[in-house]
């Protein structure tokens, strides 16, 4: 400590103001303690709002448009080709990221949460400088570490300023339609920002390591997926990883190896690298207050989200596990009650997770390929859109809906959609499988006709042998 040195003490503070961060300082002002965010950006959101879920959904809600209208003709309505204006795009996305940040901001202040911009490193377990700001030192009675994680780069390929290798937050802002993009990763951010741009125009080719797309979900599910993906794209190929890559004034030339492609040598106008995340735990003094970390940097915490340290928490990316906003929101809400005193723990059987893609995909709970590896007995029943009358009027035969039960108990243990909406409708499923619900429960729930969520009572009902718009499966 510098000799006359302003330090200012608060109860809790937040290192990140991300989803799990501002959760956390919401909730611990929601219970009357006093808190403090030191965000290095200075506001509420991360990058979740300013450079993930909030801009990729709103330009995929444009994608999406353009499928619609492409889909329409055989409906008896044509529009014509789309006309695209990327300033409008990049406004009209602006201004959704500007109207929720303010939104946070309003909300932290009403709340009487300190935020502050700046870089926060740990000298003890109660005490942190921060560079950049006013008030260089804090005490603080507990912590909650919310900083977040990284897109992991192309391994051995040190990005250029021309910026033609871009991660996703670079893809999201829409620079420009490269007529030619390849996308390295299939996992929900390659199908993702790959369907925006080929949406919008582009020629995309799309690798990935493993033997097929979005290896986390069901195969079943992905398949309608593919499919569309294999019209949508110029190409998908998996089994693939890429080699030397080597950016010009021009492009990007890449060589590519893999199983459909030998060893190819292409020219692409860009390159989306969206090959996962890395926690951002490093750089903080974690080290120095004895915080334990795993080998891949991820902190290490208990159900009550609590570190090594007893009065330091830590939610969200940089405790590793599903990498998604939702998850973040609940673990700070769980470490801000246990801060409060509370007896709150993460403890949870279902945590949905959703790909916005044409068509969307979503599932919850127990995976029909996770009960394989466990070699646990379930029974899977399915129910095909193309018996959907909702799905008809909207001509999206492709869908699907998926029940994972248990046979003996008969309790709902996953969920799986794929079709229109299917991130509106997972909350059924996670509900159900919370509450312990059985098929039967979801069976005898009245769904309104004709909906989607229809597809629900009808997958529970095919499992019993009563659904109405499918046979029953021979006994």
């Amino acid at each position: 400590m510098v000799m006359g040195e302003f330090t200012q003490e608060t109860d809790l503070l937040v290192v990140g103001g991300g989803p799990g961060g501002y959760a956390a300082a919401f909730r611990a002002a929601d219970l009357g303690l006093d808190e403090t965010v030191v965000d290095q950006e200075g506001r509420l959101g991360g990058v979740c709002l300013f450079r993930g879920c909030i801009p990729s959904k709103t330009l995929l809600n444009v994608a999406e448009l353009v499928q619609e209208a492409g889909r329409a003709e055989a409906m008896g309505v044509v529009f014509g080709p789309p006309r695209l204006d990327l300033d409008k795009m990049r406004q009209w996305k602006n201004q959704v990221v500007d109207r929720l940040a303010k939104g946070l901001m309003d909300l932290g202040r009403s709340r009487g949460v300190q935020v502050i911009r700046g870089r926060v490193e740990f000298e003890d377990t109660h005490h942190v400088r921060v560079q950049g700001a006013d008030v260089s030192r804090f005490k603080f009675k507990h912590a909650v570490i919310a900083t977040g994680s990284h897109a992991t780069p192309l391994p051995g390929h040190e990005p250029r300023k021309r910026g033609r290798v871009m991660n996703s937050s670079g893809a999201l802002a829409l620079a420009d339609i490269p007529r030619r993009l390849l996308v390295v990763g299939g996992g929900y951010v390659g199908v993702e920002l790959g369907s925006l741009y080929a949406s919008l125009g582009s020629r995309v080719v799309l690798v990935e390591g493993n033997d097929r797309l979005m290896t986390g979900a069901d195969a079943d599910l992905v398949q309608p997926l593919v499919k569309h993906l294999s019209e949508l794209f110029e190409a998908v190929h998996t089994r693939t990883r890429v080699g030397a890559v080597v950016e010009r004034e021009d492009g990007v030339e890449v060589t590519l190896e893999g199983v459909s492609v030998g060893q190819a040598r292409e020219v692409f106008d860009r390159v989306l690298v969206a090959v996962g995340r890395r926690p951002n735990s490093g750089g903080i003094g974690l080290e120095r207050i004895g915080v334990v970390v795993d080998e891949r940097g991820f902190i290490q915490v208990d159900e009550r989200m609590c570190t090594s340290i007893t009065n330091i928490f830590a939610v969200g990316d940089v405790v590793g596990g599903v990498m998604l906003a939702h998850k973040a929101m609940h673990e700070g809400k769980v470490a801000a009650e246990a801060v409060a005193g509370l007896p709150s723990a993460f403890d949870y059987q279902a945590i949905p997770a959703v790909v916005y893609t044409d068509p969307q995909i979503a599932w919850c709970g127990l995976t029909e390929e996770e009960a394989a590896r466990r070699n646990q007995t379930v029974k899977v029943s399915r129910f095909p859109w193309s018996a959907s009358g909702r799905a008809a009027t909207l001509g999206l035969a492709r869908g699907m809906t998926k029940l994972i039960v248990d046979p003996e108990s008969q309790r709902v243990l996953g969920m799986g959609i794929v079709g229109r909406d299917a991130g509106e409708l997972i909350s059924e499923g996670v509900l159900a499988i919370e509450m312990g619900a059985l098929a039967q429960d979801v069976a005898m729930t009245i769904h309104p006709h004709p909906t989607l969520s229809e597809s629900e009572e009808e997958v529970a009902e095919a499992f019993l042998g009563s659904s109405t718009h499918i046979l029953p499966a021979k006994k």
